[in-house]
């Protein structure tokens, strides 16, 4: 299988050689140039870490040996071998997310993307370092520092916005350890952040350089591609259940930033999984909503600080890999892509946006109507979510009321209540006194639901990165590396 850059100027790969890149020469990011065949019934039939094989094996045959690769990945850094367990909660399933090390969604990609990387350098028999650069809103820096830690022939330099993550977020970051670990604030926000690393892929292109570049964000195809197996087990555990027929459609809600995890829930249906509606749930930085409402993507506005940073984005990178999917003009997205960029904003042809509605619905929450539903679940429910959850509940309860569609509804809950534990507390009618680490431990206290284990030790452990720098000192500091 051959993979090609959405913005159609760069040589095709293979699987190997995409996620060795991450991004491509042109800027673009790599897509399989036709999804494989896949046994879907068959898939639902196996366990997890099985069903991740499967998936993998299928959409990155380059790479090895992904029974082994998924074990190692996987077995034992979760809190039980279904990775990603699913609980009824009211009308709606919660798929919990958060149960891996770092106690966000991104745990499942990147416990994976460490394996598929290591594995493709011996695939394409390389034999120098690569240093990942990952840009992050939040979840994503500490979920790739721990999978990449000690990793041997691989360096990781995580950027995150300064004042721009939670206490608990950045603590996690901060306090990281590993010899081949670095981390540093940006003096800016996510957008600028993930701008520049961007901007450094593109100057370094060419140039001789100790290590090879490569990405742990969302944009590099060996991240994206391990979140599909979790639409799967959550279909796989609906018919469990009894609550579904295999065949039969469910709705998934996707609290969404960079549009990669609900990507993955769209390439889980493009593999005959039965997804039905894919409901992108924004924050008040809601672009995305205004897109799929519009056909207008337009960035031109303040990003707006929230009580889900993980979501504080405005440019939203693997939304141009749906593009190219469903326009399958590779020109067009590349001028897109170009406006946006120069301009600001881009407007997608009526006949594209057809295709998009046809796929998801949109709806945004602020932080307002946010702690409304953490406060009523929990009264009601007895269940507790944390705010980026939150987003994705209300939104699907949009989507009920103006659709009538009664189809199952999955919610994904993308991080622990605790990494935000000062807007779950005032959510549920607490009052706050002291860190987010007394708020922690106050949360307990009071839900009697524990804290993970990874984030009750966070208090104690010695801040070992203190880097800021302006945005445009991003390049010298990792050339100095």
């Amino acid at each position: 299988m051959l993979y090609r850059s959405t913005r159609g100027s760069s040589p095709a790969v293979d699987s190997a050689g995409a996620v060795l890149s991450g991004i491509a020469p042109d800027g673009g990011l790599y897509l399989p140039e036709a999804l494989p065949a896949f046994d879907w019934r068959a898939c639902l039939q196996k366990d997890t870490i099985s069903m991740a094989a499967s998936l993998l094996a299928a959409l990155l045959p380059g790479i090895p040996d992904m029974n082994t690769l998924t074990r190692r990945a996987y077995l034992g850094k979760f809190q039980s071998d279904d990775l990603t367990p699913t609980v009824a909660v009211g009308d709606f399933t919660v798929l919990e997310l958060f149960r891996g090390p770092t106690s966000a969604f991104k745990d499942v990609a990147l416990c994976m993307l460490p394996q598929l990387l290591t594995a493709s350098k011996a695939v394409k028999g390389i034999r120098e370092d690569i240093l990942i650069l990952t840009a992050t809103s939040g979840d994503t820096g500490k979920a790739a520092l721990e999978g990449f830690r000690d990793v041997p022939g691989v360096k990781i330099c995580v950027f995150y916005p300064d004042g721009g993550v939670s206490q608990v977020q950045r603590a996690q970051m901060v306090t990281q350890e590993g010899s081949n670990v670095t981390v540093c604030a940006v003096r800016g926000n996510f957008d600028d952040a993930q701008t520049g690393v961007k901007n450094i892929f593109a100057a370094c292109q060419g140039k001789a350089l100790p290590y090879r570049l490569s990405s742990a964000n969302s944009i590099n195809i060996g991240r994206l591609a391990p979140q599909l197996t979790y639409y799967f087990a959550a279909y796989r555990d609906l018919v469990a259940r009894g609550q579904i027929q295999v065949g039969e459609r469910v709705n998934f809600s996707v609290p969404t930033g960079n549009f990669g995890d609900i990507l993955a829930g769209y390439l889980a249906k493009q593999l005959g999984l039965p997804v039905g509606t894919l409901i992108c749930a924004s924050n008040a930085n809601n672009v995305l909503t205004d897109f799929i409402h519009t056909g207008i993507y337009d960035r031109r506005r303040p990003l707006l600080k929230t009580q889900s940073p993980s979501m504080d984005i405005l440019v939203s990178s693997n939304l141009e890999r749906l593009l190219a999917l469903l326009s399958g003009d590779t020109e067009l997205v590349s001028g897109l892509m170009a406006k946006l960029n120069t301009e600001g904003f881009y407007q997608v042809p009526g006949e594209l946006l057809e295709k998009i509605q046809a796929s998801f619905f949109a709806g945004c929450s602020d932080d307002c109507r946010g702690q409304e539903v953490i406060g009523r679940v929990w009264r009601e429910q007895g269940y507790l979510l944390d705010p980026h959850t939150a987003a994705g509940w209300a939104c699907a309860e949009d989507y009920r009321a103006k659709t009538g569609d009664t189809a199952p509804m999955v919610v994904l809950s993308t991080a622990s209540p605790y990494k935000f534990p000062a807007a779950v507390l005032t959510a549920i009618g607490q009052s706050l006194s002291g860190s987010e680490f007394d708020q922690m431990r106050q949360l307990e206290d009071v839900t009697g639901v524990p804290i993970p284990g990874n984030l009750a030790t966070l208090a104690g452990k010695p801040q070992r990165h203190t880097a800021v720098v302006e945005k445009s000192e991003m390049l010298p500091f990792v050339l100095g590396l």
